[in-house]
């Protein structure tokens, strides 16, 4: 069916259909199986921006982002809102923002490059290249790569964080995890962290004799054509074409407006840790980021090293009841190495969050659709984390739901996949 045409048949159909499939009828319903695939795919495009749309008009963001990747095609790439509150200066596709916590993808990423060319092995131990590290009961000499990777620590949830946070270093925070009252052995259980993370990228330095940032840069942004992606503050704002970070006050009143976003300094600490929040990007670059993990960039990313990341190591009970809470759908997850992996709805979706002081960001896509999504925000609110669950339900045909929470018309369109 030619392009135009297309178009016009989903014009007619977002006319005319979308209370239809909103109120998942039997008449639409039926009707699917008689809407070819790519007119099935425009409209779920449109209704996904439309409905983007309506939750900006809420004031629920200051600027967002958002790209959907299809078989090897960036399909969606649209931003909305501002750099910074009331600037008038609109988020651009290269508008970039902090995306926190989704920077460990790239240390994995990197790792399993590396243990592919036989340059790291999993079962490295992490006394070799963080001879400060010192755990409870000496659990730092059975300690390895992989279990940095999955958060196998032993250690308590984002031991020492606060310490991080309060601006000492990494190094001086290593040996005083001796100190800490482990929740399991070394290697036995989950508990996410930041500051032991980041050892992968020592490991990588170490392997390959150049900065961790360095080698992102030679062996991922460049060839992945990353053009704004990078590390550090001064990355962040190299350009004027940065998101400043935005927080607001809770209005204890609900029946009252929402306070206004205030923009706030941009905060440091996360940035000691490169490997686990260090990165910078734009939507532009993130559409190409996953891209690559969808693996369509075999010559950067090859299958095998993929098929080694992605692959569950642990199981995540507590991210499991955490999350089941907005994803009903959801019936298990696990860590693998730098990634989440959920069973959704009986479809394994790779994903991760990221968040930090005044921006959000998360990524999820579905390996055996080649399909995915990223987001990307300087404003922190519950619709954020809303979005990625929204495209899913949309993706794999379930039952519509009010995700974002916009009334009667707010369903994300349910069609056939």
């Amino acid at each position: 069916m030619a392009s135009r045409t297309i178009k016009a048949v989903v014009g007619l159909l977002m006319a005319s259909l979308p209370g239809l499939f909103a109120a998942a009828s039997a008449q639409a319903l039926a009707l699917v199986p008689f809407i070819s695939p790519p007119i099935i795919a425009e409209v779920q495009i449109l209704r996904l921006d439309a409905t983007l749309g309506k939750a900006m008009d809420t004031g629920d963001f200051v600027g967002l982002s958002v790209a959907v990747v299809h078989h090897g095609d960036v399909r969606f790439l649209r931003t909305y809102g501002e750099t910074e509150a009331g600037s008038g200066q609109p988020v651009d596709p290269d508008t970039v923002f902090r995306i926190a916590s989704l920077s460990k993808g790239f240390a994995s990423s990197l790792v399993g490059l590396a243990v592919s060319e036989d340059k790291l092995s999993f079962s490295a131990p992490v006394s070799g290249f963080a001879p400060q590290l010192a755990l409870p009961r000496g659990g730092e000499k059975s300690l390895t790569l992989a279990d940095i990777l999955s958060h196998r620590t032993g250690l308590p949830p984002n031991a020492y964080d606060n310490l991080l946070e309060a601006g000492i270093l990494p190094e001086a925070i290593l040996p005083e995890y001796r100190k800490v009252k482990p929740t399991c052995p070394v290697s036995d259980c989950y508990a996410y962290q930041n500051i032991p993370y980041d050892l992968s990228g020592r490991a990588l330095a170490s392997a390959y004799d150049v900065s961790f940032p360095a080698l992102v840069e030679d062996r991922l942004f460049k060839p992945l054509g990353m053009k704004t992606a990078s590390y550090g503050l001064g990355g962040l704002t190299r350009t004027d074409n940065w998101a400043r970070p935005h927080t607001r006050k809770r209005q204890a009143d609900l029946s009252l407006p929402a306070h206004p976003w205030t923009k706030i300094e941009v905060k440091l600490p996360y940035y000691e840790t490169p490997a686990a929040g260090g990165v910078n990007a734009s939507i532009r670059d993130m559409a190409q980021w996953l891209n690559a993990q969808l693996g369509n960039v075999p010559e950067v990313l090859a299958p095998e090293v993929l098929d080694l990341i992605h692959a569950p190591q642990v199981s995540t009970p507590t991210e499991t009841r955490r999350m089941r809470e907005a994803m009903p759908d959801l019936r298990s997850s696990h860590y693998a190495y730098g990634w989440r992996v959920y069973d959704y709805a009986g479809q394994t979706v790779v994903a991760h969050g990221g968040t930090v002081d005044g921006y959000g960001a998360q990524i999820m896509f579905v390996p055996d659709l080649d399909l995915g999504i990223v987001v990307l925000s300087n404003s922190r609110s519950k619709r954020l984390w809303k979005i990625a669950p929204m495209f899913l339900d949309l993706i794999l045909g379930l039952p519509p739901k009010d995700w974002m929470d916009l009334g009667p018309d707010g369903s994300a369109l349910s069609a056939a996949r």
